[in-house]
């Protein structure tokens, strides 16, 4: 299944910081095994679209992982998708353009005061800008992120930091399981 609008309202979080997927009004299936993608009317939000998507009409799996890419790298930069008053209006032109600075301060969200492993925010950077590759072959896969985006964590985790308060719930673990019966038939 393909959501096709993964974006950072999308995704809830219960009490247990567990991040669940909402509004499937937009996915789709892939109906015989096997297949690599379907032809499609584009549909989702503007900053999240997968621009081999918009420009083929053909939907794959790895369309979810460019929108997740962005969602990733909102969550680093505390930025939104599309800022008018940037020169690079889109997070990633940002995000390309601070990268050939270096400086990994200049991306992450400030109010986080420079209390992160820099090694794994760095990883994640790489990681969210892999995910947004031209060509969706190049694109890792959705459980290719989740294993990065688990040794990230556990490298922040490891580090101890000021956030003593997130170090109760340390097990936090991203994860991406699929319940049968919660998943929602596509229209």
């Amino acid at each position: 299944m393909v959501h096709r609008d993964i974006k950072t309202t999308n995704i809830l979080l219960n009490e247990h910081l567990q991040a669940k997927l909402a509004d499937f009004g937009l996915s789709r299936s892939f109906p015989i095994e096997g297949e690599t993608h379907v032809s499609t009317v584009v549909a989702g939000t503007i900053g999240y679209l997968d621009p081999e998507y918009y420009r083929t009409n053909w939907l794959t799996e790895k369309s979810d992982v460019y929108s997740f890419g962005i969602v990733i790298l909102e969550i680093i930069t505390n930025k939104p998708v599309i800022d008018q008053n940037r020169e690079k209006r889109h997070i990633a032109e940002w995000v390309g353009q601070m990268l050939t600075k270096g400086d990994i301060k200049s991306i992450t969200d400030p109010s986080l005061h420079g209390d992160y492993d820099s090694s794994s925010v760095w990883k994640a950077v790489e990681l969210a800008m892999s995910c947004l590759n031209p060509s969706s072959i190049n694109r890792p896969t959705m459980t290719q992120v989740v294993s990065e985006l688990n040794e990230c964590l556990a490298s922040e985790n490891l580090r101890g930091g000021q956030s003593q308060e997130m170090d109760s719930q340390s097990s936090i673990e991203v994860s991406m399981t699929f319940e049968p019966e919660a998943n929602p038939a596509a229209r």
